[in-house]
C-alpha cells in the first residue's frame, strides 16, 4: 500500500480521476436541467462534490483500479471499474437517505452520474491502452493501412482462443514485425466478422486463394482443440500454398500456459496427432509434490528430464536427478538451477542398480517422492543384449523399490511400457517383471508404489520419429519395418503431466494405463513427416520396407485380454482393478503358483547368475517362469 503511495505517478492518476468523477457529476446536473441548472440545484452540487468524490476515489482503490498499468487495461480491469461505480453510487444514494431522505435531489442525477462516471474514467484508460498499443493507427484506420515493408505479412489459421491472445500480443508488442492479413476458420458463423480489427477472410479450404490474394509471406496454424483428421487437413491445405506454415504449440507444452509469438515453431508431427489437451488437478499434484524432496530416476532421459521440468512447476523443496549419463546431468542441474531458482537441484551420478551407491543416495538426500524412469528401452538392443536389461531395469527397479521401502518414501511412481503386456521381447518381459515387483512391494509393505504404463512418445529417446527425422534429411531412404505396424502415440510433456497425475491417484499396487487414442501406421507416419519436411513421398523421398526387428510385433496393447480395468476420477487415466492383479509364476516342478516377493526375488537371483555369465537363452527361459505369457518372436 505505502509503495503505490510513493508512485508519483499514482497522485496523477488520482488527480485525473477526480477531475473526471467532478465533470460527471457537474454533467449530471447539467443534463437533468437541459443545460439551465437553477442555484439552488448548483448549491447541492457544491455541498455534495467535496466529499462525493473521495467517496469515489476510495472506491476505485478498494476495488484496484489503481494497481494496474492503463497501457494494459482489459476487460478485468473495466469489471473492477463497473464494480466500484456501482458501490460508491449506493454508498451516495444511502447517505443521502440517512442525512436528507433524498429531499432536494433528484433521483435520476445518480443514474446519470454512475453512467457518466463509468464512460468518462473508462474512456481516458481506454484511449490511453489504444494511443500506447502498437499499430494502433492501422487498426483504428483501416482506409489509411499501408503495408510495411519491414513485417512480415502473415495469415492466421484459428480465429479462436489462441489467435484472439495471438493478435493481442502482436498489437501490443512493438518489437513484433508481423502484418497481419486476417484470419481464415471453418466456423461458418465467423465469417465476415473481425478479431481485434482483423477479419476473417473465409474458410480454412479457402486459405491457397486468400494467401495469393493477400500476398502472405507465412502462415500460422494456432488451433487450441483439433482432431488428428483436422489437424492433417488443415496442415496439408496449408503445406499445398507452398508458403513456410508454423504454429501455436498446445498449452501442455508450453510450462506457463501462455500463448505468445515466441512460442511460434515450425509444424511438428505431434501437432499431427490431434491429442486433447490434458487437465491437471493442479491442487492434487501440488499437495504431495509442493515443498517435497523429490528423486527422479533417468532425470537426463526425454521422459525423466520433462518430468523434472513438470515437477519444478509445483516449487519442490529440493529436486534430486539420478542418472549414469555425466555430460548430461551437469548440463541438466545448471539448465533447472538456472530457470528455478526457487527451488534446489541437485544430482546424483550412478547406476540405479548399484545398491551401495543409491543406499547412500537415499540417506543422505531423504527423498520423499521417487519416480522411477531409469530403463533401458530400446528393443533390437535388448535382444542383442539380455543381460543389460536385467541389470538395468529389473535390478535396478528392485534396488530403487528397496531403498524406498527402507527410507520410508511417502509415494513411489514407476514408468512402464506397453511392451509390458504380452511381451515378445526382453525388454518388454523385464518391464513387465518392474511392474510385478511394484505391485509385490506395495504388498509387502503396505507402501504408496504404483506404476504407469503407455506407449511410444514421440520424439523421445529411442522413438521411430528422430530416425525418420534423420533418415529424410540424408535424402532417405526412409526404412519401416513393415507396412501394417501400428503403435500408440503422445507427446512427451503430455506423458510427463499424465504421470504426475496418476502419482496423485494412487494408494499402492496399481498399475495405471494412460489412455493412447488411436493407434497410428507407421507407413503413414512416415509420409505425414516427409511432407512436413517438404518433399514428397515415393518420388523425392523413397520409403523403404525391411522386415521385423528381433523382438518385434506388429501391434501393440496397453492391457492383456482377461485383465480387468476400471475408469478413475481423471478422463485420460484407466486403472487395473486390484482383483485383475494376483501374481502367478512358475514354480520349478512347471505348475503355477502365486508369487511373493520372496520368490521374485530367487527369481531376480537366478537372473543375476545367468546376466553375470551373458547367458540370453537362459535370460529368456527364466523370465519366461515369471511372466508366462512371454512368447519370443523373431
Amino acid at each position: 500500500m505505502f509503495r503505490i503511495l510513493k508512485r508519483p505517478n499514482f497522485w496523477i492518476v488520482v488527480l485525473a480521476d477526480a477531475v473526471l468523477v467532478a465533470a460527471a457529476y457537474l454533467l449530471s446536473y447539467y443534463l437533468r436541467f437541459d443545460g439551465d441548472i437553477p442555484a439552488m440545484e448548483f448549491a447541492n452540487w457544491k455541498r455534495t462534490v467535496v466529499w462525493i468524490v473521495p467517496l469515489k476515489l476510495a472506491c476505485f482503490y478498494f476495488f484496484g483500479l489503481y494497481k494496474g498499468m492503463w497501457r494494459y487495461t482489459g476487460i478485468y480491469d473495466l469489471e473492477s471499474l463497473i464494480k466500484a461505480c456501482l458501490v460508491s453510487s449506493g454508498i451516495i444514494v444511502f447517505i443521502l437517505v440517512l442525512k436528507v431522505r433524498f429531499v432536494g435531489f433528484p433521483r435520476s442525477i445518480f443514474v446519470i452520474d454512475l453512467l457518466l462516471a463509468f464512460l468518462f474514467v473508462s474512456g481516458v484508460r481506454v484511449g490511453i491502452r489504444i494511443l500506447l498499443s502498437s499499430g494502433h493507427e492501422r487498426y483504428r484506420f483501416p482506409f489509411f493501412n499501408k503495408k510495411d515493408g519491414d513485417k512480415e505479412r502473415v495469415l492466421i489459421v484459428g480465429a479462436g482462443d489462441a489467435g484472439e491472445k495471438l493478435i493481442r500480443e502482436i498489437k501490443d508488442n512493438p518489437g513484433i514485425k508481423y502484418d497481419v492479413a486476417g484470419f481464415v476458420d471453418d466456423d461458418k458463423r465467423k465469417q465476415s466478422q473481425t478479431i481485434h480489427g482483423i477479419p476473417v477472410l473465409g474458410l480454412v479450404d479457402e486459405v491457397k486463394k486468400i494467401a495469393e490474394r493477400e500476398s502472405v509471406d507465412q502462415i500460422i496454424i494456432a488451433i487450441s482443440k483439433a482432431s488428428a483428421g483436422e489437424m492433417r487437413r488443415i496442415v496439408g491445405l496449408c503445406e499445398a500454398t507452398g508458403i513456410p506454415c508454423k504454429t501455436v504449440p498446445g498449452v501442455g507444452e508450453l510450462i506457463e500456459g501462455k500463448i505468445t509469438v515466441r512460442s511460434i515453431r515450425n509444424v511438428r508431427y505431434e501437432d499431427l496427432l490431434g491429442r486433447k489437451q490434458v487437465k491437471l488437478d493442479m491442487k492434487q499434484i501440488g499437495g504431495y509434490l509442493t515443498g517435497k524432496r523429490v528423486m527422479v530416476t533417468g532425470g537426463v532421459g526425454s521422459i525423466g528430464s520433462e518430468l523434472c521440468r513438470q515437477i519444478l512447476r509445483f516449487q519442490p523443496r529440493q529436486l534430486l536427478l539420478v542418472d549414469k549419463n555425466e555430460s548430461g546431468l551437469y548440463d541438466a542441474e545448471l539448465d533447472f538451477q538456472t530457470r528455478f531458482p526457487e527451488t534446489e537441484v541437485v544430482s546424483a551420478l550412478s547406476f540405479v542398480q548399484k545398491g551401495h551407491t543409491m543406499k547412500r543416495v537415499f540417506e543422505h538426500y531423504n527423498p520423499q517422492v521417487v519416480f522411477h524412469a531409469a530403463a533401458y528401452k530400446h528393443v533390437p538392443m535388448m535382444e542383442l543384449h539380455p543381460w543389460e536389461a536385467v541389470f538395468n531395469n529389473i535390478v535396478g527397479t528392485r534396488t530403487i523399490l528397496d531403498m524406498c521401502s527402507k527410507n520410508g518414501v511417502e509415494r513411489c511412481v514407476v514408468v512402464s511400457t506397453d511392451k509390458a503386456v504380452r511381451p515378445t521381447n526382453v525388454m518388454g518381459a523385464s518391464k513387465r517383471v518392474c511392474e510385478i515387483l511394484a505391485q509385490l512391494y506395495a504388498a509387502e509393505y503396505s507402501s504408496r508404489t504404483m506404476c504407469v504404463r503407455f506407449g511410444n512418445v514421440v520424439y523421445s529417446a529411442g522413438s521411430v520419429v528422430p530416425l525418420f527425422r534423420r533418415q529424410i534429411e540424408r535424402g532417405g531412404p526412409v526404412t519401416l519395418t513393415h507396412r501394417d505396424v501400428v503403435r500408440y502415440f503422445m507427446s512427451v510433456p503430455e506423458a510427463a503431466q499424465l504421470i504426475l497425475q496418476a502419482g496423485a491417484i494412487g494408494n499402492g499396487g496399481e498399475i495405471f494405463i494412460l489412455k493412447m487414442g488411436t493407434p497410428i501406421r507407421i507407413a503413414d507416419m512416415a509420409r505425414d513427416l516427409i511432407r512436413l519436411s517438404g518433399f514428397e513421398p515415393d518420388t523425392e523421398i523413397e520409403i523403404k520396407e525391411i522386415g521385423l526387428r528381433p523382438g518385434e510385433k506388429l501391434y501393440e496393447e496397453l492391457i492383456t485380454e482377461g485383465e480387468g480395468i476400471q475408469e478413475t476420477e481423471h478422463e485420460e487415466i484407466m486403472v487395473l482393478r486390484a482383483e485383475s492383479s494376483k501374481l502367478k509364476a512358475q514354480s520349478e516342478e512347471g505348475n503355477d503358483n502365486e508369487l511373493t516377493l520372496r520368490k521374485m526375488n530367487k527369481y531376480i537371483k537366478r537372473l543375476v547368475r545367468l546376466a553375470e555369465a551373458c547367458d540370453g537363452e537362459g535370460i529368456r527361459e527364466e523370465l519366461r517362469k515369471i511372466v508366462p505369457e512371454y512368447q519370443r518372436q523373431g
